[in-house]
């Protein structure tokens, strides 16, 4: 059986407040589970984008944390 990683996407709505989408790898196949609204999606590709566009589509949430800001 192969080694699960887990990475996160989160991003922040108009509010303040967090929304983190876990990226769960076991060999090809990814998972994608929102912690804000319990969302869940098999992905193997591009499961980056896919949770970057929950995000955006749930939850009004755009704004990047670990973008630069200059």
């Amino acid at each position: 059986m192969p080694a699960t990683t887990t990475s996160t996407v989160s991003r922040w709505d108009q509010h303040g407040r967090r929304h983190v989408v876990r990226v769960e790898r076991a060999g090809v196949q990814r998972s994608l589970t929102c912690e804000t609204c319990g969302w869940r999606k098999g992905a193997q590709f591009l499961p980056w984008l896919k949770a970057e566009e929950h995000l955006t589509a749930a939850h009004q949430a755009t704004v990047d944390p670990t973008a630069s800001t200059g």
